[in-house]
């Protein structure tokens, strides 16, 4: 078996429900798959003393996980006031429009169709509900609306789709772009250099130890993928699914398809700069 501290992140040995930090509850949505690892992490935070919490990716439309929710929240004396959504993936928000029933909250997220109430989310934007302070950080790349939140008392950010506790995560073409992945990536890298960052709460997996180790294999990783991509295109593999069945040969090919838009995205870039 191997030593979790050894792998990227130095991630804990388990998914599971309950409490991750001081301040942030795991629910674990019961959907998991090859593309969610164990199921979507809806994360429930509050300040300690509060009877407020918010709760951040309701996760799909399934009526026991939000109810769940919900009672996680009142077995620790508190009442939901807001849902925040990290991007529009129906795994992350599917639900929130029927938990947003069930709580009377309102839904805050980038993409405007996705929000319930006038308010939105945006690059600078503090969420300071029940004294809470989480702060909203701009990570467009896996899809053009996501979003982090850096919980500064922590010292932990919520990474959504961004970075996975276990694995990585794709580049969802066309509405993800590579570059713009890759700028999201050297942001979270400058919380855990300039702001003390170590902790990170996935969207799917296991929480991860060493967020400075994580964002460092995923740029990593992206730099030695793109190089593949490159390599595969001048020995003659011009489609996505050629570049697919070479590079990602080794992948489970039930992933594939996923691989693919993560390749439609390397392609553009490449080409954006030339290099192919």
């Amino acid at each position: 078996m191997t030593d979790a501290a050894v792998l990227p992140g130095q991630p804990r040995d388990a998914v599971r429900s309950g409490p991750a930090t001081e301040r942030a509850v795991n629910v674990l949505a019961p959907n998991a798959s090859a593309m969610t690892l164990d199921g979507t992490n809806t994360w429930i935070v509050a300040e300690p003393d509060s009877e407020l919490a918010v709760v951040i990716d309701p996760g799909p439309l399934d009526e026991g996980h939000l109810r769940a929710v919900v009672d996680a929240a009142g077995q620790a004396g508190r009442r939901i006031a807001l849902t925040l959504l990290t991007h529009g993936h129906a795994d992350h928000a599917e639900g929130a429009a029927r938990f947003a029933e069930l709580t009377g909250t309102r839904v805050r997220a980038l993409d405007p169709a996705l929000r319930l109430g006038d308010e939105g989310l945006a690059a600078g934007d503090v969420i300071t509900t029940g004294g809470l302070e989480l702060r909203v950080v701009p990570t467009p790349g896996h899809t053009a609306d996501s979003l982090s939140f850096h919980l500064p008392a922590d010292r932990a950010v919520l990474t959504g789709d961004t970075i996975l506790g276990r694995g990585t995560t794709m580049v969802a073409h066309p509405d993800g772009r590579l570059g713009e992945y890759l700028a999201s990536l050297r942001r979270l890298r400058s919380l855990t250099v300039d702001d003390g960052v170590h902790t990170v709460l996935p969207g799917h997996g296991p929480v991860l130890e060493d967020a400075q180790g994580a964002v460092e294999f995923y740029l990593a990783h992206r730099a030695h993928r793109l190089a593949q991509v490159e390599t595969a295109v001048e020995n003659g593999h011009r489609t996505a699914p050629a570049i697919v069945a070479h590079v990602y040969a080794d992948v489970d090919p039930s992933l594939w398809p996923a691989a693919e838009l993560s390749v439609r995205a390397q392609l553009d870039y490449l080409g954006e700069h030339g290099l192919i």
